[in-house]
């Protein structure tokens, strides 16, 4: 296969950044994208050239490490796909592909198509936690969940954080990968004790962190490699209600007030 490839490069968080285009003569329909790129930056090599940067680790769809954006798309055309399992056969001979890293504001681009996801990171800190008591193990049976919970949990449980809702959303919004999170915690039995307090924390740092707000055009659930459903965005919501109402607390007249 002959492919022309438009790769973003940029040297720099703060530096501009343009597209560049590169020719791949030899491509076979066999690759996966990410061993596509791996034969462009051999040959960028060989010509003394810097290699183009992205992120990758298993390759196996995972590990939510690849993602970027191929003509428009994040993780390419083929549904409930992560990058590095994007294989070139869903491409033609002679194709012409714009390459570029997740845009979003809370995703600034550290280099070419690697974006610094830390925000995720600090998502999860706030709130993704359980209180695990110390002792002897318990037995697996010993706490019944049961089994529409516990399979809901496990759907959530699936996001890997790649990042693809947020770039494939119009607003940058991060509410399909903070509801993933927050339910599949919050619909189990060992998640109850901090469920109000980690919702109300996980969405503020949400907010803080300068993601968007849901308009429920459903371009996340498209996007996610793992074909996570909005469904979690709808309790992600309700919890939150629950919380806020629950926590509230009226504030104290102050001193001389009526």
């Amino acid at each position: 296969m002959k492919l022309t490839l438009h790769v973003w490069r940029q040297t720099g968080k703060d530096k501009p950044g343009m597209l560049v285009k590169y020719d791949v003569p030899n491509a076979s329909p066999n690759m996966s994208f990410l061993e596509m790129l791996d034969v462009l930056n051999e040959s960028l090599i060989a010509r003394g050239e810097e290699p183009v940067a992205f992120d990758h680790d298993c390759r196996e769809g995972i590990c939510g490490s690849c993602g970027f954006v191929i003509n428009g798309e994040a993780h390419g055309p083929d549904s409930g796909t992560t990058v590095c399992q994007l294989h070139m056969r869903s491409f033609k001979d002679g194709d012409e592909l714009t390459i570029e890293p997740w845009r979003a504001a809370a995703f600034p681009v550290l280099k070419d198509l690697v974006v610094d996801r830390s925000a995720f990171d600090r998502i999860i800190q706030a709130g993704g936690y359980i209180t695990a008591p110390t002792g002897c193990a318990v037995d697996a049976n010993a706490m019944l969940v049961p089994k529409k919970s516990s399979d809901l949990a496990m759907d959530a449980a699936q996001c890997i954080g790649c990042g693809a809702c947020v770039a494939a959303c119009p607003n940058a919004a991060a509410q399909l990968f903070v509801s993933a999170k927050v339910s599949h915690l919050g619909l189990l039995p060992q998640g109850q004790p901090e469920r109000k307090d980690r919702v109300e924390k996980m969405v503020a740092q949400m907010e803080a962190e300068g993601f968007g707000s849901c308009s429920n055009h459903r371009e996340c659930e498209a996007a996610c490699p793992k074909s996570i459903s909005v469904d979690f965005i709808a309790r992600l919501n309700r919890d939150y209600l629950g919380a806020t109402i629950t926590n509230w607390q009226p504030k104290k007249a102050a001193a001389g007030d009526g």
